[in-house]
């Protein structure tokens, strides 16, 4: 079965899914009402994780690409869907729903996903598969999962988002899963299936939006990223398994440390939600909802270049193209809206 076969496989289940699960979540009150701090402004439904669960998994079903430890990412995800799904309909207290993410992740731990080994650029490969280091590998795996959920949890926050950013995502990480010197077929697949289901699902999600995630969707998509990401990690000792996918998602990644920087100073819970986040920060300045979605795309994309040059061993470019993305994402961050403005306006022409 050839990897095209995979992705639009994946594709048509979305775009098949997708509407079913808009009739379910009205049916069962998973919708997203306006006002607050979200930026639509109509009533939404929002449970269109289930539609990229049926379509990525089906898919994998369909080619076949079972083993043990998918096993366990199937377990484990579904667990972490379900969580999802009853936030979206009957909500959940974030200690509550942060509680169940460890034992999603925890999952993976009896179908022998660990950090044995972690490779980091200029340093040598560390290791935690000797006698008494067994518990830190354990213990990083955990604490990754759980960091990658709640990453793209966070970066669900306006049409289309979270499902392009994981979509390029996913697209760079099935580039790196066919870099490893034994490449092996289970990881690539599951990065196409998880392509597909994304794109068929941006039909319907990309803006304006007909159907949201909800928090079924952007958890399953940071468990699945997590998951797969640390099965590459397994294979190979180099940065693809470990610094690769962390810098794919480096925006949202950035964003959350800012947002848990931001509320510590502020005294606030991390768990407390705002209008601080980037995305935000581009609808202050202007940018409409399409114009600050794409701008935040073509920054996941110079992530994704960056981790390119990276897994290449063009550090010293990979690094380049980091201090660039990241002082403007400081200047968004850092509130400066008068350029932004500027910005807004060019953009606009």
């Amino acid at each position: 079965m050839t990897y095209a076969l995979t992705f639009f496989v994946a594709l048509g289940i979305a775009a098949i899914a997708t509407p079913v699960s808009m009739k379910l979540a009205g049916r069962w009150g998973a919708i997203a009402y306006p006002g607050g701090r979200h930026v639509h402004t109509k009533q939404i439904p929002c449970l269109g994780g289930l539609a990229i669960y049926a379509a990525f998994w089906s898919a994998a079903l369909i080619m076949q690409v079972w083993d043990q430890q998918m096993l366990g990412l199937f377990l484990g995800s579904t667990l972490i869907l379900g969580v999802g799904i009853w936030d979206d309909v009957r909500g959940m207290r974030p200690l509550v729903k942060f509680i169940w993410q460890i034992a999603a992740a925890a999952v993976l731990i009896f179908f022998d996903f660990s950090m044995k080994t972690i490779s980091l650029p200029f340093i040598k490969d560390i290791h935690f598969d000797k006698p008494g280091f067994g518990a830190v590998g354990l213990i990083l795996m955990l604490f990754w999962v759980v960091g990658l959920v709640n990453t793209v949890n966070v970066s669900d926050g306006l049409d289309g988002l979270a499902a392009g950013i994981c979509f390029i995502a996913a697209l760079l990480l099935f580039w790196s899963a066919n870099q490893i010197v034994q490449p092996t077929v289970a990881p690539a697949h599951l990065t196409l299936a998880l392509a597909g289901a994304l794109l068929g699902f941006l039909f319907f999600n990309f803006p304006p939006a007909r159907v949201f995630m909800g928090d079924s969707g952007s958890m399953f998509l940071g468990y699945i990223i997590g998951g797969i990401s640390i099965m590459g990690l397994l294979k190979t000792a180099t940065i693809l398994g470990l610094v690769f996918p962390l810098l794919v998602l480096g925006m949202p990644v950035t964003d959350l440390t800012f947002a848990i920087i931001r509320r510590k100073l502020r005294g606030l819970s991390m768990a407390t939600a705002d209008r601080g986040h980037l995305h935000h920060r581009l609808l202050d300045a202007g940018l409409t909802q399409r114009s600050a979605v794409l701008s935040m795309y073509g920054i996941s994309a110079c992530f994704g270049v960056a981790a390119v040059l990276g897994a290449k061993g063009q550090w010293i470019w990979a690094l380049a193209v980091l201090f660039v993305v990241f002082t403007l994402l400081i200047i968004i961050l850092m509130r400066r809206t008068a350029m932004l403005a500027v910005f807004s306006r060019r953009h606009s022409k």
